[in-house]
């Protein structure tokens, strides 16, 4: 075989007709392109014309020096499937350590990926397998993955650990992690292992979107829990959407997240705690410019680290929970966290306290915060059926109830189906005086219901609402706190944030100093203390 340094893939034997498996071809022109590129040096390129290409019962095992060019998103296809390897992932690419004994000294290097989509529909394994994604390498210098849709994978789409000097740019994933039920590993739009490489791992993701897929939408996560947390990972101008977690720190240092949107997720839009495999929480991080708005859940959720994090002019708002929650998940690192930083963000509508304080704090910093209208969850108990109720797809309709706007917000509503059946379950993400809107039932799905769209009059019910809700809620220990030119206040009409501050019994607050802040116009008191503080200075603040 004559070896150019680009080939195109229809002259090599692939067909791209959709029905015909161009694996084999795929395959034999990658190995024939991977030994010219030993010999010589010199990296070639696949390119690949408009057409659906099927990869079928095995996936390409990749080599090093060899690219992957498509004529763009929509022209170029590659479709994975298995039906006869039912027990067998079937990824497009593949060059894992455990397969292949990939490691630093067995990587893959300059190596481009771009312009083309992967659609993974067809491949269903017959137990949820992690390696079941649309790109799955390990190793990789001097990477570039750009203009790439990859979509309906049974684990994560882009799924590739160990990137140095390597940029991640432009890709979609969407609906990806069909058969990860939400707790299992993987299951994410863009997952991306560390700490292959050592203490720094050059890697830029950027201009990515992330949307429906079963567990994070973009995350980190450390391989090894006795590898250092790595540093230089860069994550901007990205969106998530309607994923389980939007972007998570599941083992970085230093982490940067600038630029970013996170919306409508469902347990978190950003994320930081020991959820990953190695139990290990991002730490060093910044988190700076971006907007975290309506996600179901939290809007950030950070835990299990030492510390320092810092959460600078973010807009944190409308989400169906806390809109900071500090908080250790059992198995991770339970030491309190010092230096944590909240300065110049608009905490803003979330549905309970706008900052949570549930794990111990050392040193924190909450400078110059708007922190306002929070506790929206204030509508009391209520329910009803019959005559003017009726439910969509993602929505319950009462057109005789007049609710609070909002109030119902992050409340888990319940159905009645009829007198043989149980009831079904929705969270409320949102509600105007008639109508609850709700979440789906899990990322990517079109409906909130498990069992079908509930018939007109079905009866209904709403929980009481919980209090009191909060600017600024400590329940766990928080030790030399600084507070200062902090906006706590609600102004709107009714007033929901009940209180500024409130320290929960117990909680401790110990020395610090809480001064020049704005604690006027809540709902009741600007402070409630049912555990008093312990030292330290409060003064000139307005009540």
């Amino acid at each position: 075989m004559t070896v150019p340094l680009t080939a195109d893939a229809q002259e090599y034997g692939l067909i791209g007709d959709g029905v015909a498996d161009d694996r084999p071809a795929l395959q034999e022109l990658v190995d024939a392109l991977g030994d010219a590129t030993a010999a010589d040096g010199r990296p070639r390129t696949v390119r690949v014309p408009a057409g659906r290409y099927v990869i079928r019962d095995r996936p390409v095992l990749w080599r090093s020096g060899v690219s992957l060019v498509g004529a763009g998103r929509g022209a170029t296809c590659f479709e994975l499937s298995n039906p006869g390897a039912p027990t067998r992932p079937v990824p497009l690419a593949w060059f894992t350590t455990a397969q292949h004994g990939a490691g630093r000294e067995r990587h893959l290097a300059d190596v481009t990926f771009a312009h083309f989509e992967i659609d993974g529909l067809r491949v269903r394994t017959e137990e949820y397998d992690v390696l079941a994604k649309g790109l799955g390498l390990q190793y990789v210098l001097r990477g570039r993955f750009t203009d790439l849709y990859v979509h309906d994978t049974a684990a994560t789409g882009f799924g590739c650990d160990f990137l140095q000097d390597t940029v991640v740019e432009g890709v979609l994933t969407e609906r990806c992690g069909r058969q990860d039920p939400g707790e299992d590993m993987g299951g994410a739009g863009i997952g991306i292992g560390v700490g292959g490489w050592g203490p720094v791992e050059r890697l830029a993701v950027t201009d990515c979107t992330a949307r429906g897929n079963g567990t994070n939408g973009i995350f980190l996560e450390l391989q090894q829990d006795d590898w250092v947390p790595p540093r230089g990972i860069r994550i901007t101008s990205c969106h998530t959407e309607d994923n389980r977690y939007g972007i998570s720190d599941w083992g970085a240092d230093g982490l940067l997240v600038t630029g970013c949107t996170m919306l409508g997720n469902h347990v978190a839009g950003f994320d930081v705690s020991a959820q990953g495999t190695t139990n290990v929480g991002g730490r060093g991080g910044l988190v700076t410019g971006c907007v975290i708005d309506a996600n179901t859940g939290d809007g950030i959720a950070l835990g299990n680290t030492p510390g320092p994090y810092g959460f600078h002019g973010n807009r944190v708002g409308n989400n169906g929970r806390y809109g900071y929650w500090e908080h250790n998940l059992a198995g991770g690192d339970q030491e309190p966290a010092t230096d944590i930083v909240l300065e110049s963000n608009d905490i803003h509508d979330n549905a309970l306290d706008g900052i949570r304080i549930d794990a111990p704090l050392h040193e924190p910093a909450f400078l110059g915060n708007r922190i306002r209208g929070n506790g929206r969850r204030a509508a009391p108990r209520t329910g009803g059926g019959g005559e003017g109720v009726h439910c969509g797809p993602l929505s319950l309709t009462d057109e005789r109830a007049d609710w609070l706007p909002g109030g119902h917000r992050g409340k888990e509503l319940a159905v009645g189906t009829g007198p043989e059946q149980d009831d079904v379950t929705a969270v409320v993400v949102d509600n105007t005086a008639t109508e609850l809107t709700l979440a789906p039932v899990r990322p990517g799905a079109g409906t909130a219901w498990s069992g079908g769209t509930p018939g007109p009059g079905a009866g209904y019910r709403l929980p009481d609402c919980p209090a009191p809700r909060a600017g600024l809620t400590a329940a766990a220990a928080v030790t030399h706190p600084y507070v200062q030119g902090n906006r706590v206040r609600d102004d709107g009409h009714p007033r929901t944030q009940v209180h500024a501050v409130w320290i929960a019994p117990e909680a401790t607050w110990t020395g610090g100093r809480v001064s020049g802040n704005d604690f006027g116009g809540n709902a009741s008191a600007s402070t409630r203390f049912d555990s008093a503080p312990s030292g330290g200075r409060w003064r000139d603040n307005a009540a």
